[in-house]
Parts: C-alpha cells; sequence; structure tokens
C-alpha cells in the first residue's frame, strides 16, 4: 500500500481578518469576534392585510416570494386567509448578490399557475446597515405594486436591511446557501442549533430483601432472584442463598437515568423453576420523580414496597387479591457522580451531577468555525459528486451544529460558540459531517457521513491567545488514512482567575464519590455504553434531530473494540515512553565501561561530592529537574496538538488489519479470515501471556527470598541479611556508599563476562511456575 505524504496532515498556522481586524502578535486589533465578518441581506416577512381576491371561491392562497438575482426564497402558503401572518426571515451572502433590486412578491396558491398579486421592490443601494448590538428594525407597511408600478389593494409588512452573521435573526434565517431547500423540515434541518444533554443521574437499587413470597410449587425449595427494568436497562441479582420465602441478597444494581423521567423502575421478583423458566412471584413499578437523591456517601433509607402478582383469568391480566409479599430495597438517585457518556481519555465536563456541588467557573472557552477547505465528495446527486457539509462541536452538556452549507467543497460558517470552562484538563471536540437528510433527497434510511473529527485539550492552550489553524480531516477507511479536507478554526480560553485555575490542578478530577465509592471497571464500561445510548436517543429526538450516528462518532462509542492498530500504536507509546529511561541506561551503562574517560572521571567527582555531602543530593537532583525544564521552554509548543497519523500507526497500517477493524462485531467475515486472524491473535496474546508471567516470575522470587519456600536460599539470605545489618552498623554510610558505587563505576578489566553472584542467586529463587498446569 502507497504511503500518503506526511506533509499533507500537517497543522497549518493561518492568519484570518478576525472580526473585521487582523491578528497582530497573537492578540486581536478589534475585539469584535472570533470570525471572520460577514454580510448579509435580511429580509424579515411579517403578515399582510387586505389582499385581492383571487379564486372564484372568493379567497385567496397566499405566499411571499424573495427574489434577488438566481436566488429565490419563498414562505409558507396559506389556505383561504387575505390576511397572513408568516414572520419569516431570509438572508441573502453579500459574496453571492449579483443583482441591484430586490424583488419581494405576493402571489396566490395555484394548481396550475401562481397568481401574481402585488410586489415590493428595493434598490439594494438604499438599503440602511444594521450592526449589532444595534436595536432591531422595525417593519413598516409597504402597499403593494403591479408590474407597472401602479398601486394595487393590498399591504405587505417587511424589514429590509444589511447586516452580519452576529444578528440575531441569523440563526433562525432562510439561507442563500440553502437554495436548493424548501419547505419547513428542509430548513430546519440545515439551520444552526444549539442543543443540552439530557441531565443524567446513575440509579443505585440496593435489593435487600423479600418476605412472605408465595411459590405456586410449595414442595420445592424457591431459586429467588430480582430482575429490575428500566428504559432497554435490564440487570439481575444472583440467586439467593437463602432458599426460603424470605430470600436476602444485600446486592447492588447501578443504572443510568435521564431527566425528564420518562419511565419507571420495574422491579419483579422470580423464581427459576427449571432452566429457562422463571416463575413471576411479584412485581412493582416504581416512578423515578418520587426517589430519594443524595449527594455524598451518608445511606437513604430503606423502604418497604409491595409486589403485586398478576394472574390471567379468561384471557385478561387481573391483579391477584391476596395476601401482599414486599421486597424491602435502599432506592436513591446518585447526584454526587459524574455520569461518564464519554471515554475518559477525552472528558469535556467532570463535574457531578448534583448542581449543588458545582464549583464556580474559571473561565470562557470560544470557537470560532471559520471554514472547510477541500473537502472530498460524499454522495452524488443529480449525477454529480457534492458535499453538504455543517460541524457539531461538542463540549460539556452543551452540543452546537452549524448550519448546512449546500452544495460546496470549501464552505463558509463562520459562527461563534462559547462554553464555560470548569476544569483546563478537558477537550472540546469538533466534527465536520455531510448532511444526508435534507428535503428531496430519497434517503430515508441514509446515514449522515463523517467527514473528519478535531479534538483539542485546553490545557495545551495558552490562555488569552488567539489560535488560529487549519486542521486536517482524517478519516480511517478499509483502503487506508485518507485526507478529507481542512477545516480552519479560532479558539481562545480566557481564564478568569489564575488563582482558581491554578488550584484546580490540585484537585482530584473526579468528583469524591468516585474515590469513596468507586464503581467497578465493568460497571464503568457498561454504565458508559447506557448513557452514551441514552444521550444518542434524546438528542435524534430534538428538532432538527443530531442523529445517532453523529452522537456516536463524537463521543467514541466503539473505542473500546479490538484493533490490531490501535495495540500497535499503544505499544510504541510504551516504548516511547520507557525511551527516555533506556536512553539513561545506555548512558550509564557507557559510563560504567569507560566509553569515554573524562566523562567517567567527571562522573565519578561529582558521586564522590554527593557522598561526602549528602545533604546536597536532592537539591541537586531537583536543580537539574529545574534546569531541564528552563531549558526545554526554548522549544515550547506552539501551536496545539492535532491528529497524527504516525503516532496512529494508520499511515502504514496492512490491508487486513484494516479490514478487521472495520468488520462488524459479531464478525461477518468468512470462516476462513476469521481463523486466520484468531491464529494470529493467539499467536500475539501468546508473547503478550509469556511477558506478563515473566514479569510474575520476578515478583514471586522476591516474595520468595523469606518465605522459606526454598530454605538453603532463604537460610542464605537470612544470614546474609545479619551480616549487612553488622556490617552497616559499624561502617560509616559515607565508606559504604563509597566502595558501591565505585564498584558499580570499575573499569572494564575488573569486569567478568559472567552474571554476578546477586543475579546468579536470584535467578536460581522459586517461583510458583511450578504449580502452574
Amino acid at each position: 500500500m502507497q504511503r500518503p505524504p506526511m506533509e499533507d496532515f500537517s497543522l497549518k498556522e493561518t492568519k484570518p481578518h478576525l472580526g473585521g481586524g487582523k491578528i497582530t502578535g497573537d492578540k486581536l486589533t478589534s475585539t469584535y469576534d472570533l470570525v471572520e465578518q460577514m454580510q448579509y441581506l435580511y429580509v424579515r416577512v411579517v403578515k399582510a392585510k387586505d389582499l385581492p381576491v383571487k379564486d372564484v371561491t372568493g379567497s385567496c392562497d397566499p405566499y411571499v416570494e424573495i427574489r434577488l438575482g438566481n436566488y429565490k426564497g419563498t414562505t409558507r402558503h396559506f389556505e383561504k386567509k387575505s390576511n397572513p401572518e408568516w414572520n419569516q426571515v431570509f438572508a441573502f451572502s453579500k459574496d453571492r448578490i449579483q443583482a441591484s433590486v430586490l424583488e419581494v412578491t405576493v402571489k396566490d396558491k395555484d394548481f396550475v399557475k401562481d397568481d401574481f398579486m402585488g410586489r415590493v421592490l428595493f434598490d439594494l443601494n438604499e438599503i440602511p446597515k444594521r450592526v449589532p448590538p444595534d436595536s432591531p428594525l422595525a417593519p413598516q407597511w409597504y402597499r403593494l405594486e403591479d408590474r407597472k408600478s401602479d398601486k394595487v389593494k393590498g399591504e405587505l409588512m417587511l424589514a429590509v436591511w444589511m447586516g452580519t452573521q452576529a444578528d440575531e435573526a441569523f440563526p433562525e434565517a432562510w439561507h442563500s446557501d440553502a437554495a436548493t431547500v424548501s419547505g419547513a423540515d428542509g430548513l430546519a434541518n440545515i439551520r444552526s442549533k444549539v442543543y443540552l444533554s439530557p441531565k443524567l443521574w446513575y440509579l443505585r437499587v440496593n435489593v435487600i430483601e423479600a418476605q412472605d413470597l408465595q411459590p405456586i410449587d410449595r414442595t420445592r425449595f424457591p431459586e429467588v432472584f430480582v430482575k429490575a427494568i428500566l428504559g432497554n436497562q435490564a440487570l439481575r441479582t444472583r440467586v439467593s442463598m437463602s432458599k426460603t420465602i424470605n430470600p436476602m441478597w444485600n446486592e447492588d444494581l447501578m443504572f443510568v437515568a435521564a431527566e425528564p423521567f420518562e419511565e419507571p423502575l420495574i422491579l419483579s421478583v422470580e423464581d427459576r423453576v427449571a432452566p429457562n423458566k422463571d416463575e413471576v412471584l411479584g412485581r412493582c413499578a416504581i416512578p423515578l420523580q418520587y426517589v430519594d437523591r443524595r449527594l455524598d456517601h451518608k445511606p437513604v433509607n430503606t423502604r418497604w414496597f409491595n409486589l403485586e402478582k398478576h394472574v390471567v383469568v379468561e384471557g385478561e391480566k387481573k391483579k391477584e387479591i391476596k395476601f401482599a409479599s414486599r421486597i424491602h430495597m435502599r432506592i436513591c438517585l446518585e447526584g454526587g457522580y459524574h455520569v461518564l457518556d464519554e471515554s475518559t481519555h477525552y472528558s469535556s465536563d467532570l463535574r457531578p451531577t448534583g448542581k449543588q456541588l458545582w464549583k464556580s467557573s474559571i473561565g470562557v472557552l470560544e470557537l470560532g468555525i471559520l471554514n472547510a477547505q477541500g473537502l472530498s465528495p460524499m454522495k452524488t446527486k443529480d449525477g454529480r459528486a457534492t458535499t453538504d457539509a455543517y460541524c457539531v462541536a461538542k463540549y460539556g452538556q452543551k452540543w452546537v451544529r452549524t448550519r448546512t452549507i449546500i452544495d460546496g467543497f470549501s464552505p463558509k460558517w463562520n459562527e461563534q460558540y462559547t462554553w464555560e470552562v470548569f476544569d483546563p484538563c478537558t477537550v472540546i471536540t469538533i466534527g465536520v459531517f455531510d448532511n444526508c437528510h435534507l428535503q428531496g433527497d430519497k434517503s430515508g434510511g441514509a446515514r449522515d457521513s463523517r467527514i473528519g473529527k478535531v479534538r483539542i485539550r485546553l490545557s495545551t492552550l495558552e490562555t488569552d491567545r488567539v489560535y488560529t489553524h487549519s486542521y486536517p480531516l482524517l478519516v480511517l477507511h478499509p483502503s487506508g488514512v485518507k485526507k478529507m479536507g481542512e477545516i480552519h478554526l479560532a479558539v481562545r480560553f480566557t481564564c478568569s482567575s489564575l488563582l482558581n485555575m491554578m488550584h484546580t490542578y490540585s484537585q482530584p478530577l473526579l468528583p469524591k464519590m468516585h474515590y469513596i465509592h468507586p464503581l467497578t471497571v465493568s460497571q464503568l464500561d457498561s454504565l458508559r455504553h447506557q448513557a452514551t445510548q441514552i444521550v444518542s436517543i434524546r438528542l435524534s429526538r430534538a428538532e432538527p434531530p443530531l442523529r445517532k450516528e453523529v452522537v456516536e462518532y463524537m463521543l467514541d462509542v466503539g473505542s473500546h473494540m479490538w484493533s490490531m492498530r490501535r495495540s500497535k500504536a499503544n505499544f510504541f507509546r510504551i516504548m516511547g515512553v520507557f525511551g527516555g529511561l533506556v536512553a539513561v541506561g545506555k548512558w550509564f551503562d557507557q559510563i560504567c565501561h569507560w566509553k569515554n574517560p573524562i566523562t567517567t572521571v567527571l562522573i565519578h567527582i561529582l558521586f564522590l561530592i554527593l557522598v561526602l555531602y549528602p545533604e546536597l543530593i536532592l537539591p541537586t537532583i531537583f536543580l537539574y529537574l529545574f534546569l531541564i525544564g528552563v531549558w526545554y521552554y526554548r522549544w515550547r509548543p506552539r501551536h496545539p496538538p492535532h491528529m497524527d497519523t504516525r503516532l496512529s500507526c494508520a499511515d502504514n497500517a496492512h490491508p487486513d488489519e484494516l479490514d478487521e477493524e472495520f468488520d462488524t462485531f459479531p464478525t461477518s467475515r468468512p470462516a476462513d479470515i476469521v481463523r486466520m486472524r484468531y491464529d494470529r491473535l493467539r499467536s500475539i496474546a501468546g508473547r503478550i501471556q509469556t511477558v506478563v508471567g515473566d514479569l510474575a516470575t520476578q515478583g514471586e522470587r522476591l516474595q520468595s527470598l523469606l518465605s522459606w519456600r526454598d530454605p538453603r536460599a532463604t537460610a542464605l539470605f537470612v544470614v546474609f541479611c545479619l551480616i549487612a545489618a553488622i556490617v552497616l552498623y559499624v561502617t560509616p554510610f559515607q565508606v559504604v556508599a563509597l566502595l558501591a558505587g565505585f564498584y558499580v563505576l570499575r573499569h572494564p578489566r575488573f569486569r567478568h563476562k559472567l552474571p554476578s553472584v546477586p543475579l546468579n542467586f536470584f535467578r536460581r529463587l522459586p517461583a510458583r511456575t511450578d504449580c502452574m498446569l
């Protein structure tokens, strides 16, 4: 596979005109905005009155058409209404205006041909300019004219002005970029929107015991367990060890719940009468609105709940009116945890659920989504390749979506968004997608295609500096990594209190409850999966919907799946971390073997000074670290990090490894390919198993020094410890340190190629490998 050139994946710094000004020395000469200023012609169509009758029925079906050169926008039409109210806004980009006259026409909707009712003309040179934050321009009544400029019956209330994307009418406006989209649904799907993630809670259900259960078969010992269902989440306890009608469990079940609480918690006590056959002994439904909420580790009160049993009488379910069984539980909504819905490596929010535990913000994050360049064609429409791109940014509970730019490979959004920051060690994620749900697309089951993603960690940004960079948009395909274009962003992290921000570095990363009552790794994985499903379902129900495939891509839902490429990348990352230690070890080995006698003599002198004056050891170490830090300041990173194809091992991944990574779960590949991959995985796992076993062996040998598993070795070690204690007691520490140091740094002529005595002794110690099957 041909390796793509690395320069295509580089990060590029830019110098755009932001807010009408230029960036000078990382500062804005105009603090107006973080986006390039774009001029728009706005037309607000409010309402009409006294429209003439056109139909034979004595009424009219009016709508308004706004035409500016080749661009045309229309309002919705009303049936049989001569005094309609539209209150719709249209925006025409000044860069694309190729006309001198704006024509606003009122027409009557008809089956064959729409009737002309009247129009209003505006000279573009006479349209007023409005600069935010000016007061909104008041609409006024205009008398309709015919095509000969004579006054006709009817009036139209309009407001026409020139403004920028900072205008409050911008988000709700119909844009000329979306000229091919019509209808309310289509317009809603292309406008910019702000979404909020639902407020998530952990629901803890502590199942304690049940009383007075009534199994049908009284001749056997019941095997009772409790099943709990919340939405699409289902958990069950183990079978009670006390096989009576009063079973006990004292077991915790954890769920994810989202406000507003739409579904109750349903619990059923069941008896396993046979394999794959369970009998329901009782059931109860608990609305979450009435469940206790706790913010700390103090337990809430327990409660008894009556269990209802249903019987089928003449084909209908009815409650059985008998002696009621009960179940004893402690149920609470945990407000002291942070509900993880993102990968822990890319978290954008670490606050607990309970707002009472939130601390004040430390700053503000501002993001300007400027434009994209060189986007790849994502689909075919009318026989030609096209892309309808939009951006989604996620930080904390706030999601933002830019408007969709229709049919453009270099879209310009120039939209700015702001978030409060509570922790600098968080990540904002920006994704670019192709809109496959525009009206007119015959693709009801289509999914919005991913074009690429960018992550920016706030702690890597200098405060109050404006970062303007063009980030590569990289997507991994079964054929390899592909650059889908570039996205141009402007980012600024403003700190409100430097002291508060520095204080956050001393605080635990997660809320206290994660450390006081930690959840298991398997619980966290399961709960995160449930949280992402809830968030994707809730946001897909918004209007317009933020679709499931978009939410899952932004939240890295599939990042936990096995991948040979990721495994190799993580291995190389570990090697890179230990590379510094390996380099120090090689350097020290060269010192010990006198490869450079001058350096070795200097090390001897330094070693002698530190031994004679041991109080200088720690100050010397910290001074050395200080000097290294100051020295590296010259080469500090000046650009934010970005997706690295070489670090990800994406630039030279084998095609079969990529095919395995994109395989479904469970697999959909033929049996021979699965067998080959399984054998390869066994080979790799075998090597990992050997390394882990070797590490365990060394640890067990250390334990066996004093365990008397090898009585002779332990006796030798115990005697050695006694002699060493006596010698170290009577010998000054400086003498011992000098002798040990000079022994380690001895000349090669005094060295032997055979292993040393301590190493030989250690390798002969027993380990538990003899007990392995």
